[in-house]
């Protein structure tokens, strides 16, 4: 599904997981979730960036991360993620327990 700005995410948990979700990310070039940060529930989320560079905002506080890199957060925390270069493709995953979406 498509969502903030030049990005996109798949779901890779089946419906019925109770405990845990995952979701693949993908952002364009100057991708991001938004504009702004949003909240989703009160899980414990993970972001593991698979590819290129983003920069993860979380509670005004800005993370460069690149390959293999991951932060950690509660999901009720405002937070944004953007591609940070502007010229390359970014892929993240997100885990979260337990599902908000």
């Amino acid at each position: 599904m498509a969502f903030g700005e030049g990005a996109s995410k798949i779901k890779l948990t089946p419906a019925h997981f109770d405990h845990l979700e995952l979701l693949l990310g993908h952002f364009e070039p100057s991708g991001s979730t938004g504009v702004e940060p949003y909240t989703h529930g009160d899980s414990e989320e993970v972001l593991l960036v698979i590819a290129g560079d983003v920069e993860v905002t979380i509670d005004g506080e800005t993370h460069a991360l690149t390959a293999f890199d991951s932060v950690h957060y509660r999901s009720s925390r405002p937070h944004r993620v953007a591609e940070s270069t502007g010229t390359a493709e970014a892929r993240v995953l997100w885990a979260m327990s337990p599902p908000t979406y």
